[in-house]
């Protein structure tokens, strides 16, 4: 079964005669304000009854039930950002507590992850950056080193933790010049995944540049070379095997984010 984090269950419009099913579009409501990236909803910014009285209007197809809950979704990256609080710092563990084994999740099989030969490796840096473009695996290693033991909470409702070990994201972002005024960092991957964060996410003290697991160098199924680490984020906004970052003041968009997902993702 392909793990929840880097594919998520696309939500489906069910249609009665040439109308959408009310009863159907409630049950995925009911469903969506229960997943862990909708708990903002519990705030009440959208009701149950809101959506009862909307599957009373004339939705005639899916497009018109795709552009209602991507309006919904943009609301609630809006109200997750007006929340999110970039001192507040997520619960750590301890090593008894780490999940063994840590679970794979992809959206694809073990057998397919990313061959990344480290010999040749090269990350690139562009954007509204002054200083250092290119960097090799050598460079990154020597960069100031932290780690943490923290919880990664799949869309799904699992959730496991792990040993993560790199360099202050907000660090390396100050080192390469980043404009930190800027509203987004962008991210592209060696298996076509690509994601983006806002910047207060990028400079939380927690977020890590990652290039161990549990004390070891980071294995492929883990995100070799590094994979960011957010604990304030949900899963599927961690990208691995990363071989690009830009810093932009345009909006990026991410790989489950531009299929209808909810694009800030805080957990």
């Amino acid at each position: 079964m392909t793990r929840p984090d880097t594919q998520p269950d696309r939500k489906t419009a069910v249609m009665s005669g040439n109308k959408l099913d009310r009863e159907s579009i409630l049950i995925d409501a009911r469903r969506e304000l229960a997943m862990p990236s909708r708990r903002l909803f519990g705030k009440r910014l959208l009701t149950l009854g809101g959506l009862s009285m909307l599957t009373g209007c004339s939705l005639t197809d899916n497009d018109s039930v795709t552009a209602f809950l991507t309006a919904v979704s943009r609301l609630n990256d809006r109200a997750q950002a007006a929340l999110f609080d970039p001192k507040q710092l997520a619960p750590t563990y301890t090593e008894a507590q780490i999940t063994r084994p840590f679970p794979f999740n992809a959206f694809y099989g073990i057998d397919d992850v990313p061959d990344v030969d480290a010999s040749d490796y090269k990350l690139k840096i562009s954007g509204l950056v002054t200083g250092q473009r290119v960097w090799t695996l050598p460079e990154l290693y020597a960069l100031p080193h932290a780690e943490q033991i923290t919880r990664h909470i799949c869309v799904e409702g699992w959730s496991a933790i792990g040993r993560w070990g790199g360099t202050p994201f907000a660090d390396f972002l100050r080192r390469i010049g980043a404009d930190t005024s800027a509203k987004y960092v962008g991210f592209k991957c060696a298996d076509d995944y690509y994601e983006s964060i806002d910047m207060p996410t990028a400079l939380h003290p927690q977020t890590l540049l990652t290039f161990e697991y549990d004390g070891q160098r980071l294995p492929a199924k883990y995100g070799f070379p590094m994979k960011l680490r957010m604990p304030t984020k949900l899963g599927y906004k961690n990208p691995k095997h990363i071989v690009e970052m830009f810093v932009t003041n345009t909006y990026p968009g991410g790989y489950w984010v531009d299929q209808g997902y909810n694009w800030f993702g805080g957990s």
